[in-house]
C-alpha cells in the first residue's frame, strides 16, 4: 500500500499529476481543487495516496490532506459509487462541505458533483450520516461542516438526535426549514418536528 508521494512534480494532466521519486514517475489522479495544480513543475511536492487495485489497472488517488482521504474512501465504500464519483464530489466540494452535506441530509450539494445524480447523493447521506458523525480531522462532523459549535441548526440536529431521529433524518428536517429571521436551536427543532409530523 502506497500511503503517500513525496517528490518532485514533473507535469500536470487534465485530472493528475506526475510526481518523480528519485527516477521513477507516479501518476496520481487528484481533486481538481487540489492546491498541488498550483504548484510549478520541479517544485517538491508530497500528497496521501490511496492505491485501487482492480484487474486490469492500478491507479493512485491523491490528496493534499488526510480528511479528504478518510472521507474518499468512506465514499468509495458507499455501493454503487465508485473512485470516479468519489474523486468528482471532492472535485465539486471541499472536505469540510462535502461532510456538511452529509451531515445535514443535503443532496442538492452533493449532486453539485458531475455523475452524481439524486439518488447516488440520497445513498451516501443514508450510509455516511453516522460515519461522518464520529470525530473527522479531530472536531467533530458538525464543528466541522460549520466552523462554529454555536451553530443554532448543529445544535438543533444534536437535539433531534438526542430524540431518536436518525442523523440523516434529523439533518433533512432542519435544513428543510427555511426562515427570513434568524431562529433559534429551540425553533428550528420546532419547525423540524412539525415537518416530520
Amino acid at each position: 500500500m502506497i500511503s503517500y508521494v513525496h517528490g518532485k512534480l514533473a507535469y500536470k494532466l487534465e485530472n493528475s499529476v506526475v510526481i518523480d521519486t528519485g527516477g521513477v514517475g507516479y501518476e496520481v489522479f487528484m481533486p481538481a481543487s487540489a492546491s498541488v495544480f498550483v504548484a510549478r513543475e520541479g517544485e517538491d511536492v508530497q500528497v496521501f495516496t490511496v492505491m485501487i487495485v482492480k484487474e486490469d489497472e492500478m491507479s493512485l488517488y491523491g490528496f493534499t490532506d488526510r480528511e479528504s482521504v478518510r472521507l474518499f474512501r468512506l465514499l468509495i465504500g458507499v455501493s454503487g459509487v465508485g473512485a470516479k464519483a468519489a474523486m468528482a464530489v471532492l472535485s465539486a466540494l471541499s472536505a469540510e462541505d462535502a461532510v456538511r452535506a452529509i451531515t445535514f441530509g443535503d443532496a442538492t450539494m452533493l449532486t453539485r458533483a458531475n455523475g452524481v445524480g439524486k439518488k447516488s447523493a440520497e445513498r451516501i447521506i443514508l450510509e455516511l450520516s453516522d460515519k461522518v458523525g464520529q470525530p473527522f480531522g479531530g472536531v467533530s462532523a458538525v464543528a466541522a461542516a460549520k466552523g462554529n459549535a454555536g451553530d443554532p441548526r448543529a445544535e438543533a440536529i444534536e437535539v433531534l438526535l438526542s430524540l431518536g431521529y436518525s442523523r440523516s433524518e434529523a439533518g433533512s428536517a432542519v435544513m428543510g426549514v427555511i426562515s427570513e429571521a434568524e431562529l433559534s436551536a429551540e425553533e428550528y427543532v420546532k419547525l423540524a418536528l412539525k415537518s416530520m409530523g
